[in-house]
Order: C-alpha cells, then sequence, then structure tokens
C-alpha cells in the first residue's frame, strides 16, 4: 500500500498547472529515470513535467509514473504511437492518468479474460479488443519472470462496450486456444459464493479405511444415506486398496448425513475420517491457517516473558544460563541453541519467566552484563516478521531524520525532484540540487552549524582515519599566524586528534571494544560504532550506507557483539536486506 508521502507526492505532481493532458505511464524497468522518458515522450511533442513514482523510504522505483503534456494533442498522439513501445527493453503501458480511483473500483465495463496463449502480451490483448470499443487499460498477468500466467484484464469505457466484447470472443479461438471472458468478479464476491457453494456439498471423502474394504463393501457402507451418483475406492497398481476414497451424493441433505453419521465411526478396528471433500489448494490453506492460530496463541502466551539472549561464551550451557538469570524470578525454561552438525553453541538462546515483570527486571539488569567476559544482549524475544516491520520503521525514520536536517528542503534526502525539461520557461536546466545520497550526509546550507546524521560517509578513510582534504570546509588561520597561543590541529597518542577547542575524535580501530566506547560522549558513541561497521559492510550489501543506519538503531552492546562476530553481522545484515527488500515488494504490488 502507498505510504502518506506517495500519496502527497502524487497528488501534488498531478495538480500541477497548465498540465491539462496527464498519462499514466506503467511496466517501467526499474533503471528508467525521468531523463529517460524525457527523451521519448518530448519526441512527440513539448512536455510539461515528468515523474517517476519511487518508494517513499527506499526510492526505488515503483515501476509507473507521469508525463504531462502541454497540448492535449500531444497526449493522444503519445498514447497513440508509443504504447506497448520498448523502453529499455520493457513494453510499457499508457493511459491517460485519471485521479478518481471509483471508476477503477466499481469494476464496470472491467472483463476477465482466461486461457490465453502465453505468446500473447499486454499489445496483442489490446490489438484484439480495440474493435470493441475504446480500452481504458488492458494488461495480461505475469509472474516475477515476466512468464504470462494464462490470463488478463481489459477494462473498456463503458460497460455496453465489455458486453459487445464478451459476445464475441468469449468461447472463440485464440493463437488455437479458446478463451473465456467474462465480467470481471471481485476477490471478495468470489469468495462469497466458493463459501456458500462449499456449504452444500455432495462429494465427500473417507479415509483410514482398512485394507480389507474392497469397491462392494465400500459401496454397502455408504449407499443406506441417499441415491449415489458416483463412488470410488482408490487403488493401487496391484489393485490394493489404497485405504481412502470418495462417494458423490445426488443431493447435499444425503452427503450431510453421511458425513455425520459416518465419521469417526469404527470399521474393522479402525476409526474412520469422513467429510467435504476438498481441492489440495484448499486443505493446504486451512492447514497453514490452523497452523498460524496454533502458533500466535503459542506467542501470545508467551508474550513478555520470553527473552531472547545473545553474544553467549561457547562454554555457557543451559544450567549456567538458568543461574546467572534465577535471580530475578521464577524461570519456566532456559535453553541455549546448539549446532546440530557441530554440537556447539550458537551463542544465543531464550529464558523464559512466568511472569512479565520478572522478564522486564531481567532484561534491565542483564543487558550489557559480562558473562565470561563477553557483554551479553538481552532483549523481548519478538517474531521474524516483527522484527522485519521494526526494520522498515526505522528506515522511514531515518529518512524523516535526514530530511529535517535540510531546511527548507522537505524532499531533499534521499529522493529526486520532478523533472522538468529545459524549454520550459521559469524552469532552471541543469541546476544542481540540494540533495545528498544514500549513506551521505545531507549538504549544510552555507552559514549554518554543520550536522551530521548518524551514519557513515561512503568515502574512503584514509590512513590513520583522516578524511579526504576536499570534504573539509577550509578554514583560515587565525590572525597573527601560527604559533602565537592558538590550539593548532594535531595528532597525539592512541588515535586522537585535536582540531581546535574541539573535544578529541576516536577514529574507528580494527577492533572495538567496551572500553574504548565508554571513553566517547554518548552522543559520539553511535558515529564510531557506525564508522567502524561500515567497511565491513560495504563488502555485504550494495545498500551498505542504509542498511548501516538501520543497524545502528540497536542498542551498543549488541553493536559491539556485531563488530566482533562478522557471521553475526552477515546474519543481521542479510536479515536488514531482507526487510528493506520485502517492503519494496510489498510497495510495488500494492
Amino acid at each position: 500500500m502507498a505510504t502518506q508521502n506517495q500519496i502527497n507526492e502524487n497528488e501534488e505532481f498531478q495538480q500541477q498547472p497548465n498540465t491539462p493532458a496527464s498519462l499514466y505511464v506503467g511496466d517501467l524497468e526499474p533503471s528508467v529515470t525521468e531523463a529517460n522518458l524525457f527523451e521519448v515522450f518530448n519526441a512527440i511533442g513539448p512536455v510539461a513535467s515528468i515523474r517517476v513514482c519511487r518508494d517513499a523510504v527506499t526510492r526505488r522505483s515503483l515501476g509507473y509514473g507521469y508525463v504531462n503534456y502541454i497540448n492535449m494533442a500531444d497526449a493522444e498522439k503519445a498514447l497513440e504511437q508509443l504504447n506497448y513501445a520498448s523502453i529499455r527493453g520493457s513494453a510499457v503501458r499508457i493511459m491517460w492518468s485519471n485521479r478518481d480511483p471509483s471508476i477503477r473500483k466499481s469494476g464496470n465495463g472491467n472483463i476477465f479474460i482466461k486461457n490465453l496463449d502465453p505468446a500473447i502480451d499486454n499489445k496483442s490483448l489490446h490489438d484484439t479488443f480495440a474493435a470493441f470499443g475504446t480500452i481504458l487499460s488492458c494488461k495480461v498477468a505475469a509472474d516475477n519472470a515476466g512468464r504470462s500466467k494464462g490470463y488478463g484484464f481489459v477494462h473498456y469505457e463503458t460497460v455496453e462496450m465489455a458486453e459487445n466484447a464478451i459476445a464475441h470472443v468469449n468461447g472463440m479461438l485464440l493463437n488455437d486456444r479458446q478463451v473465456f471472458a467474462g465480467f470481471h468478479i471481485s476477490k471478495k464476491e468470489r469468495e462469497s459464493k466458493l463459501e456458500e457453494q462449499r456449504s452444500k456439498f455432495t462429494n465427500i471423502y473417507v479415509k483410514n479405511l482398512d485394507g480389507s474394504v474392497d469397491q462392494k463393501k465400500f459401496e454397502e457402507l455408504f449407499t443406506p444415506f441417499g441415491k449415489i451418483v458416483s463412488i470410488a475406492l482408490a487403488v493401487d497398481e496391484d489393485g490394493k486398496s489404497k485405504e481412502f476414497g470418495f462417494v458423490n451424493y445426488e443431493n447435499h441433505q444425503d452427503a450431510a448425513a453421511a458425513v455425520q453419521e459416518m465419521n469417526e465411526k469404527e470399521i474393522a478396528g479402525k476409526q474412520l475420517y469422513v467429510g467435504r471433500a476438498q481441492k489440495k489448494s484448499e486443505r493446504e490453506n486451512e492447514l497453514r491457517q490452523q497452523y498460524e492460530k496454533v502458533r500466535e496463541e503459542k506467542l501470545s502466551k508467551y508474550q513478555g516473558v520470553n527473552l531472547y539472549v545473545k553474544n553467549l561464551d561457547d562454554a555457557i550451557n543451559d544450567d549456567t544460563l538458568r543461574e546467572e538469570f534465577a535471580p530475578y524470578g521464577v524461570i519456566t525454561s532456559a535453553k541455549v541453541m546448539i549446532d546440530d552438525k557441530t554440537g556447539l553453541s550458537k551463542g544465543f538462546g531464550f529464558v523464559c519467566f512466568s511472569n512479565p515483570d520478572e522478564a522486564t527486571k531481567a532484561v534491565t539488569e542483564m543487558n550489557g552484563r559480562l558473562i565470561h567476559n563477553k557483554p551479553i544482549y538481552v532483549a523481548l524475544a519478538q517474531r521474524k516478521e516483527a522484527r522485519r516491520a521494526q526494520l522498515a520503521a526505522q528506515i522511514q525514520q531515518r529518512n524523516l531524520r535526514m530530511q529535517q536536517m535540510v531546511p527548507g528542503m522537505p524532499n531533499a534526502y534521499p529522493g529526486a525532484p520532478m523533472f522538468y525539461p529545459p524549454a520550459r520557461p521559469g524552469f532552471y536546466p541543469g541546476q544542481p540540487q540540494l540533495m545528498a545520497r544514500p549513506g551521505q550526509f545531507p549538504p549544510r546550507p552555507m552559514g549554518g552549524p554543520q550536522q551530521f546524521p548518524m551514519v557513515p560517509q561512503p568515502y574512503p578513510v584514509q590512513q590513520g582515519g583522516q578524511r579526504p582534504p576536499q570534504q573539509r570546509p577550509q578554514q583560515r588561520p587565525p590572525a597573527g599566524g601560527r604559533g602565537q597561543g592558538q590550539p593548532q590541529s594535531g595528532r597525539g597518542r592512541g588515535g586522537f586528534k585535536m582540531v581546535g577547542n574541539r573535544p578529541p575524535v576516536v577514529h574507528p580501530a580494527a577492533n572495538v571494544t567496551a572500553a574504548d566506547l565508554s571513553k566517547l560522549p554518548p552522543a559520539d558513541q553511535k558515529r564510531f560504532l557506525g564508522e567502524s561497521l561500515f567497511p565491513q559492510i560495504v563488502p555485504l550489501t550494495a545498500h551498505a550506507g542504509k542498511i548501516t543506519g538501520m543497524l545502528l538503531e540497536m542498542d551498543n552492546a549488541e553493536l559491539l557483539h556485531l563488530l566482533e562476530d562478522p557471521e553475526a553481522l552477515k546474519g543481521k545484515v542479510e536479515e536488514a536486506v531482507e526487510a528493506l527488500e520485502e517492503h519494496m515488494r510489498s510497495q510495488a504490488n500494492e
């Protein structure tokens, strides 16, 4: 679902003045930018403005955008000539931009076509159905690899046009395949009809039959309940019973009576299961829902009392873990996770208390405590989905902080401005934008105090921790020259660097310890950890700056553990990247 930022941006874009002819451009390749679209659409006529819509958090393309023409005639020409044209290898879909969602949501004039040949694409489907009326949108459903799923949708301007298309196309051959065409029915309506059909079942499934029950005996068991349309006992190649079968009655009442009477009845020493026959997908869905229900109940039972403990020494076992946490309350279970292959500790475990107050006290007292000379991390246990949601929220909060650091530029980080063509009067072609790239510090206004967010800078750190000279603002030496009572910039021992009257800055070292961190003011500790983490994260992901910022939301004790344990860091980075990508996919699907 689109975020509020995206909604505001899109409404602001579509309300630009003097742009009466607005086109929607879909199925864009992820790398397509406003400049790429300008090259294509400006060839038709003068373009007023262009925007590729992006995720408010990750700034990745959502796969669609808008092109505003100055003249309606140019927009109509672009729709006619560029629809399904290839832009960077992807055939784009173009339609009139309509800010009123009621037309799409009503479903009027929208038809569904299935059993399509895989060779039929968006353009082929459009060309086939264009003869029956004005098409608002046309799309063949495809999987992640771009392969057709064998069905599609065509939305006409009026219901009459849709009825005309259905009358001519339904049952006809397209590429030697007989297709079905009918009015689109929403998922909610389809599920409602399915539930109604399921409540009037006539086909039942019987399992756990004894091996001695043959076809004749099977029929004798279920004939008394009513007229049977068909009955079948499943057998293998040798004719031996597979101990299950199906019975289809003529009416629902007889089938329901058979289920009521025969379910859990003992036949030949075995208890039967008799129920409504289901498709495999339906059974899997029900089992999944039952599993999730049991899981949720189990999690709610232990909510607020189960603790996650990590950065454990290899020598710590279940008993040791229980002893360390015993002073804080009644422990119902304590478990150190063990690798099945090696038999060694995985470095983390769980401690479950009898009530939330005890668990909260244990978190407060034990988090960061040294056990076997290692600071442990203690927190309430969370589901993987909850951790992903938390990481996604951290991304958005981080972006908001970055934006607030550049006064007067609400979208300065990390998005892109709307693209306006150079020839348009009143705009400023080629003007550099006051924006920071992901992972960099936003630029500061001239004359204002310099502020730095707690994320690492992507430029390389020189030996000794110095930054490249061009990144530091030039300062004039004090009047009177050097050596006249003014403090000079110099480097002392222990990696400290004095600049003027500012406090010493510790540059990241290879091995960061809790002692090193304690020497710094709290405000500088996150920066120090970030600059230590960033070089290690760069080889693991292309989003090093963003992932580092996400990880810096964690406690310092846990960050020290990540610096000490490359495998733990790799796992945490993978989890953060997965949360980031899942967030992007969910935005794109909506």
